[in-house]
């Protein structure tokens, strides 16, 4: 079964009105899960200790201490604290270190993660682009420290490049990290150059404008024989949903098939290399709608892969 694991704190990190991060994500996303077949857990909180896998400690306390007791404290030009945001954090990354767990386990075949803040663009010591720690690098450090898996992947096909993540493995050669993004934007970095330390990083630029076609070949050609080989015991997937077509902040033309499509094809790797065990996290997607639609498709292809 797939697990969905989520926590009402998550509804709690608030940010200034008409900003794109907002509360309303979370919630349309998930009355678009409502009546699915999933096995629903609560999200624990995070402790520093797990943080501390990816994060130094004056990072740390940088964004605990920096919490407001009301109003808002701004981190950088677009990420935001308010009262909630740090067990808001906290349930994130302790929603994707309980799905690792269920997985790794057996106790489900796949999970996703319904949370916010997002991660991805949280480097080692810098929050930014909505993002305060790097939950997808600390799942995966959780998942080879931890359970002492030898091979973990992180697949993101956000529109972003996931530049936090990449910075947080890239010394990491048990971790590959495949990303594919729309290039040029923000935040700049993810150029096909960027190999990690060890060859261990994947970085699949997309033209402004491309669609699904693209998309595919970059996947189908430069990734997925990569990931086969790489044979990791588990997959994570930074899962954004704002290459859709409808979505404000960028410019690829995805369809909600275009996420059907490829959380298929990661999964039917995962069954091959690791027994099928995956583990996805939300990341972006502000067209409430098509958020909606794509992460309700993202999820139905996981069920479809448990069985």
């Amino acid at each position: 079964m797939t697990a969905l694991i989520t926590h009402a704190d998550c509804l709690h990190h608030v940010t200034p009105d008409g900003h794109p991060e907002r509360v309303a994500r979370l919630e349309h996303l998930l009355h678009a899960l409502e009546g699915l077949d999933l096995a629903r857990v609560t999200a624990p909180l995070a402790t520093e200790e797990d943080l501390l896998r990816c994060h130094p400690q004056d990072h740390i306390d940088a964004i605990r201490d920096g919490v407001p007791a009301r109003g808002f404290a701004q981190v950088d030009g677009d990420t935001w604290l308010s009262p909630g945001s740090w067990d808001a954090a906290l349930r994130a990354v302790g929603a994707a270190l309980r799905a690792v767990d269920m997985v790794v386990a057996g106790e489900a075949a796949n999970a996703f993660c319904a949370t916010r803040p997002p991660g991805h663009h949280a480097e080692t010591q810098t929050a930014m682009g909505f993002c305060l720690f790097g939950t997808a690098a600390i799942a995966a450090k959780h998942a080879l420290d931890h359970h002492g898996l030898e091979r973990v992947a992180v697949c993101d096909f956000d529109v972003h490049h996931g530049n936090g993540t990449q910075d947080l493995l890239w010394n990491e050669p048990r971790a590959l990290t495949i990303t594919s993004h729309q290039s040029p934007l923000w935040p700049g970095t993810g150029a096909a150059s960027e190999r990690g330390a060890h060859d261990n990083v994947i970085n699949l630029p997309l033209p402004p404008r491309s669609g699904g076609a693209e998309m595919k070949k970059a996947w189908s050609e430069l990734a997925f024989p990569r990931l086969s080989t790489f044979e990791p015991k588990l997959i994570i997937i930074s899962a954004g949903f704002d290459a859709h077509q409808d979505d404000p902040l960028a410019m690829l033309e995805w369809t909600v098939d275009d996420f059907r499509w490829i959380t298929r094809e990661l999964c039917a790797i995962a069954s091959t290399v690791c027994g099928g065990r995956v583990v996805s996290t939300l990341e972006g997607g502000y067209d409430l709608e098509a958020l909606s639609a794509a992460a309700r498709a993202h999820v139905e292809g996981l069920m479809e892969a448990a069985g």
